[in-house]
């Protein structure tokens, strides 16, 4: 792995997951942290990211674009929307302004319960939830394939009677795939956690599209490699995911240009949507 781990205290367990992990094949959530420029990716990561990025450069741009956006819509849910409790599925490596950051620097009393299933993201976590105050943070190791898992497991550590956040950022291109039957898989999935939210809880969400020829080529070698495939989507099957949903302004639109920060210099574009939506 690249870097060293200073910032963690790693117990036996944690040392055990890290035994698990096949470094052989690429991850995306590892390839995800070398494009952001962090530390924790294996050299077969950074040739997967390498590659993608020789067909689409612009992917770096992405990377840093999304977790712009993530923290800007962490920062209105614990803000103006008053949120106290979000469940992150498929929250990745520990990167700068992670959600629990975000959300308990605008309201120190916010929960956040981290989803994932992948040794490395487990193993950080658990070492994260060592250096946390108690009953601040927590983690399910799940995956979204199965979300009445989820959901399960987040009610016993999330009071559903009140208002919950549910982030959904870049996983979805992992679940399912938007070409087979009018992508009603992935829609179910959702739509099952939708049905989950109480009134007053709100869907967060961002997803690349395929808007880009060049992402397009690289997502296809991609999903090729041997990694998990991910499988870019129209923008109208994104927007879909928000039925029956208050989406709040501007709307779902890409996501440089969802409440951008005021700044002299202008917004990247890049080619992903994101959007905030209420349940009423």
């Amino acid at each position: 792995m690249s870097g060293d781990d200073s910032a963690f205290s790693w117990s036996d367990a944690e040392k055990d997951l890290m035994g698990e992990i096949d470094t052989s094949v690429p991850v995306s959530a590892r390839i995800w942290n070398y494009w952001l420029g962090g530390k924790d990716y294996y050299a077969v990561d950074k040739a997967a990211g390498d590659q993608f990025a020789t067909l689409f450069p612009g992917v770096f741009d992405l990377a840093r674009a999304t977790r712009y956006y993530i923290a800007r819509a962490v920062r209105y849910l614990a803000g103006e929307a008053g949120i106290r409790q979000f469940l992150d599925i498929g929250t990745g490596l520990p990167s700068h302004d992670n959600t629990h950051e975000i959300a308990q620097s605008v309201a120190p009393d916010s929960r956040i319960v981290y989803v994932d299933n992948d040794p490395l993201v487990l193993a950080h976590a658990r070492a994260l939830l060592t250096s946390s105050p108690p009953g601040t943070t927590d983690y399910i190791d799940a995956d979204l394939n199965n979300p009445a898992s989820i959901l399960a497991v987040a009610r016993e550590k999330l009071d559903f009677t009140r208002p919950v956040a549910i982030m959904l950022m870049g996983i979805l291109g992992h679940i399912g795939d938007p070409g087979e039957d009018d992508d009603r898989y992935t829609r179910s999935i959702v739509d099952e956690l939708k049905a989950a939210l109480p009134s007053g809880g709100y869907l967060a969400l961002c997803e690349a599209t395929d808007a880009n020829p060049q992402q397009n080529q690289a997502a296809e070698q991609y999903n090729q490699s041997g990694a998990d495939p991910y499988h870019l989507r129209r923008p109208e099957q994104i927007v879909r995911f928000f039925d029956g949903l208050e989406v709040v302004e501007p709307g779902v639109v890409p996501i440089q240009e969802w409440r951008p920060d005021p700044s002299p210099f202008g917004a990247t574009a890049v080619p992903a949507l994101g959007g905030v939506a209420r349940k009423p």
